[in-house]
């Protein structure tokens, strides 16, 4: 493994690139250094719950616990976060979501919303009200199977991060993982992912821009200046060849 001076050097997707899941780890383990033992202990807690229930899931090329370390950490380096509730929902944000039965210990046939009520009650259990609240805010709700999903998608988020500040900082992470790293996947994904977070770019915006937004001005001139590259790559796939000759960045 690198040195770690080296491996904080470097930017998180060439960390995955080169060094996998284990140079992620490595990482979040560098930067956690600043947080008190009792601090350190929940973080570990968090990750290692989020390293079980998604052990088998994938992200195309890799493993799930990638983008969730990624998120995790870019909120700690980029946004200069140290609210450990934060950190810890971030590590958990899609946990309720994708394996709400067995987080709650619940039969894999139980009711979608039992089970979420009872996963949301086991993180309030193991870490705190808090912490289940900000999951809850970027968990995606049943969706009515008559309408489109990315539009219900985007206005749930619109809904709940209005509601809850700290949870837009989850979320923005969670989209520059998702939309300045789409180019990190292949396949039919891409368009796809494209197409379905291009349209959060405005919300996204407004949202970094807001006075109750905790964030400093340099982590949003840092975020603001992600959107605009996201923004870049999703017209490159999405707008056509004339698009896609701009250089990457600029």
């Amino acid at each position: 493994m690198a040195s770690p001076t080296y491996l904080r050097s470097m930017p998180l997707h060439a960390i995955t690139e080169v060094y996998g899941e284990a140079g992620l780890r490595d990482r979040f383990e560098l930067e956690v250094e600043r947080f008190d033992p009792a601090q350190r202990d929940r973080l570990g807690a968090a990750l290692e719950l989020a390293a079980r229930l998604h052990r088998d899931d994938r992200r195309v090329r890799e493993p799930y616990l990638n983008h969730l370390l990624r998120v995790a950490i870019r909120i700690i380096v980029y946004y200069r976060v140290t609210d450990v509730d934060v950190i810890v929902a971030a590590l958990l944000h899609d946990a309720v979501e994708d394996h709400p039965a067995e987080l709650a210990d619940l039969p894999a046939d139980s009711s979608r919303s039992a089970a979420t009520e009872a996963a949301l009650a086991e993180v309030a259990r193991r870490f705190n009200p808090r912490v289940a609240r900000l999951v809850a805010a970027v968990t995606n709700p049943e969706y009515a199977p008559d309408r489109d999903r990315d539009e219900q998608y985007r206005a749930h988020l619109a809904e709940s991060l209005e509601r809850e500040p700290w949870a837009r900082v989850i979320k923005i992470s969670d989209f520059t993982d998702n939309g300045v790293g789409v180019i990190h996947t292949t396949g039919d994904k891409v368009p796809r992912s494209a197409r379905k977070y291009r349209p959060l770019l405005p919300l996204l915006r407004d949202l970094v821009r807001r006075p109750d937004t905790p964030l400093d001005a340099e982590a949003r001139t840092h975020i603001l200046g992600q959107l605009d590259l996201a923004e870049q790559r999703f017209a490159a796939i999405l707008d056509g060849p004339e698009v896609a000759r701009v250089p990457a960045g600029e």
